[in-house]
């Protein structure tokens, strides 16, 4: 039994095809195949249902493959544990970014990267809130630029910067002339909102209560994931979305027109460094984050606005 044999068996439960596995492993099938075969052969179980389609574990293949994480995970954490102490940044650091965050992020923290050479490479995914924590604890990501409070205790947060929300609201629209969007009077049925599993939309629901028990716009619905597309509808359907300040910020100034303040609300956007709580190579991390601030205006970096900080809502994954 290798390293290597628990890394591909764990590859397959992930795809569920030997193929993608494969690809993944960077290894050809047939290779993979044999190498998975010689663990059932050398264990005497079968670890996967190889006439299921897709592939599935059987059900002690589940109990191997659960325990094979928690090994490679461990193993992970000696190399950590290890390049930490000799003070090496070499490696990859892979780093999942919600769609919220990543739209203004990523090409500024790119630019950061190139500048500085940080000593290892980031490897960046854009992915909700809810992939991000299960890749967590999968150890599939070192670390997530997430949305928090999480109030997860599995978990440590480094705040990094602080956003407002801001309506922006079509010329069609009845309040359009006020400075001030009262969400107290502002039909449920005329607010465009993100898709389910972004936790901005959970955000949103806050800032406005009235939302939550009443059917969202009229005899369409539809789920969008991403804020750019949210803001095209309602230019050219009426109503309303909420962005964050760092995409407000980003706009033309031709729709910075259409921007208008929530009235009564100090409530912002939290977003931190999400890490496991045992994560080791803390230079690392310490090294993200010093990255991602070079990437948000200072404007944006105020820690006494924490105490306005909106928890979020998210599906919290079943890990065997």
């Amino acid at each position: 039994m290798t390293i290597q044999q628990l890394e591909y068996i764990i590859a397959v439960d992930d795809f569920r095809h030997f193929g993608k596995a494969a690809v993944s492993c960077r290894i050809t099938q047939p290779t993979l195949t044999m190498m998975v075969q010689k663990l059932e052969d050398e264990l005497g179980v079968k670890i996967f249902n190889r006439n299921s389609r897709p592939i599935e574990p059987t059900e002690i293949g589940k109990v191997i493959i659960n325990q094979a994480r928690n090994s490679i995970f461990s193993f992970s954490r000696i190399r950590e544990m290890a390049f930490n102490e000799m003070n090496i940044l070499g490696g990859d650091f892979r780093l999942g970014i919600i769609p919220t965050v990543a739209t203004c992020i990523v090409p500024y923290l790119l630019k950061s990267v190139n500048e500085s050479d940080p000593g290892f490479n980031i490897v960046m995914e854009e992915t909700p809130t809810t992939y991000i924590i299960e890749n967590l604890l999968y150890d599939r990501l070192d670390g997530g630029l997430a949305a928090t409070p999480l109030d997860n205790p599995l978990f440590e947060e480094i705040p990094i910067y602080y956003e407002k929300f801001y309506a922006y609201v079509s010329p069609k629209y009845h309040l359009y002339r006020e400075q001030e969007i009262d969400f107290k009077v502002v039909n449920p049925h005329d607010i465009w909102l993100l898709e389910h599993i972004h936790c901005m939309r959970g955000q949103v629901l806050s800032l406005c209560e009235e939302v939550k028990d009443n059917p969202l716009r009229h005899s369409v619905k539809y789920d969008s994931g991403n804020i750019y597309t949210l803001m095209n509808i309602v230019d050219c359907n009426g109503g309303l979305t909420v962005i964050p300040e760092m995409v407000a910020m980003e706009l033309p100034e031709e729709q910075q027109e259409h921007l208008r303040r929530i009235k009564n609300d100090k409530k912002v956007r939290e977003i931190s460094l999400v890490v496991n709580k045992d994560f080791v190579r803390r230079k690392m991390a310490d090294k993200i984050v010093e990255l991602v601030r070079r990437s948000v205006p200072k404007s944006l970096q105020n820690p006494d606005l924490k105490q306005f900080a909106i928890g979020v809502e998210y599906e919290m994954p079943q890990v065997s």
